[in-house]
C-alpha cells in the first residue's frame, strides 16, 4: 500500500470505554463544537467499534483508530496504537 493512500484514511482519538467483546474495543470519541447560533461550545461524543489485534488495549486507554474496510456490521474502524495507558487507582 502507498504511502499516499494510507494517509488518506480518517483517524480518530478516543476512551476505550468497554474491551468485554473478542478481539473488538468500543472507543469513545468525543468532539467540541460551537452551537451556529448560540456559540456556545458543546462537546459532542460518538462511540465505535474498533477492531483490536495484536494490540493490548483495556477500558480507559486512550486509542487512535483508523477508517478501514468494513470487518463485520459495526465494524469498519481498527486500533492502530495505544497513546496511553489508564491509571490504575
Amino acid at each position: 500500500m502507498s504511502e499516499t493512500q494510507q494517509s488518506m484514511r480518517r483517524t480518530l482519538q478516543g476512551r476505550v470505554v468497554s474491551d468485554k467483546m473478542d478481539k473488538t474495543v468500543t472507543v469513545l470519541v468525543e468532539r467540541r463544537v460551537k452551537h451556529p447560533l448560540i456559540g456556545k461550545v458543546m462537546t459532542r461524543s460518538k462511540k465505535y467499534h474498533a477492531h483490536v489485534e495484536g494490540l493490548d488495549a483495556h477500558d480507559g486507554d486512550l486509542v487512535q483508530i483508523e477508517e478501514c474496510a468494513p470487518i463485520s456490521r459495526t465494524k469498519a474502524w481498527r486500533v492502530i496504537k495505544v497513546m496511553e495507558k489508564a491509571r490504575i487507582v
